[in-house]
């Protein structure tokens, strides 16, 4: 059986962890169990995850960035994530912003798991939560028009196109299994307060389903940003801002159209950089 591990922090000297800090002494029952290891995310903030299971990514971050980003001059109350998994859009908005009251909604009971005791190792229990169930059943969030800002990291894969890895919860977190975009631009919109917004991302293959997902569901794409892995590569997942179609469209583009997260030399790209430093994240290091 896997051991234990607790990640030493990794960061350039002098580099000063900000935003809010984690809980002063947290419960040694909370950390990481076999299996798992408790990894630093936002400041001083860490994360539990399974050592051969899902793991946070960098679609995590940019949709979270994303979303910290055109919500920031007018900052959330309440923000629900859809499909949370172990809690990596949750905690990251959470640290970004210490006064809201976060809700996430996860269908795999290990991912729950994690995404709980990692909020309470944080000491966010208080203001955040997860509930387990699936996020298309209207019983488990009746809170329509409640939040002032959604987000959502849908699988990316269709059943049959590919290979599951059996890997502990990949499967449900890559292919399908309980709706794709399509559900979640629909569960949004019903959960959107006037004039929030729905940050979502999605493959590069999936644009057209997006736009039709989300012209479905009442909502209007008003911001993209095309995530480009490497300098010279192609586009590999984009990030949308939505309204609901009666809302006012923002002032002003506050995303930009494309962000290159390395560049030729396989270097974190200036842009990536600021992104990281944004949500707490040092920059000197990979």
């Amino acid at each position: 059986m896997l051991a234990s591990i607790v990640r030493a922090a990794r960061r350039p000297p002098g580099w000063q962890a900000p935003g809010p800090r984690p809980a002063s002494s947290p419960h040694p029952a909370l950390g990481p169990r076999a299996g798992e290891d408790l990894c630093y995310l936002a400041g001083d903030w860490r994360i539990l995850q399974q050592l051969a299971g899902h793991r946070w990514s960098l679609d995590d971050l940019m949709t979270a960035w994303a979303a910290a980003s055109v919500v920031a001059a007018r900052p959330p109350a309440r923000f629900v994530d859809l499909g949370c998994g172990i809690g990596t859009v949750l905690m990251l908005l959470a640290w970004r912003f210490p006064t809201a009251a976060g809700v996430g909604i996860e269908a795999q009971a290990a991912s729950v798991d994690l995404a709980r005791r990692s909020l309470a190792w944080n000491g966010a229990e208080a203001r955040c939560a997860v509930r387990h169930g699936d996020f298309r059943d209207p019983s488990l969030i009746p809170e329509s028009g409640a939040f002032d800002l959604v987000t959502g990291t849908p699988p990316y894969l269709t059943p049959g196109h590919a290979t599951a890895s059996h890997r502990a919860q990949c499967g449900p977190c890559h292919f399908e299994e309980r709706g794709g975009v399509e559900d979640y631009c629909l569960v949004a919109s019903r959960l959107l307060a006037p004039g929030a917004r729905f940050v979502v991302c999605a493959a590069a293959f999936q644009h057209e389903r997006v736009t039709q997902g989300s012209a479905l569901a009442g909502l209007a794409i008003e911001e993209q940003v095309l995530v480009v892995p490497r300098a010279g590569k192609d586009v590999l997942f984009g990030v949308y801002v939505m309204r609901r179609t009666a809302d006012s469209p923002a002032a002003a583009r506050c995303l930009p159209g494309q962000l290159v997260v390395r560049d030729r030399a396989g270097r974190w790209a200036a842009e990536f950089a600021a992104v990281r430093a944004s949500m707490g994240m040092p920059s000197g290091v990979d």
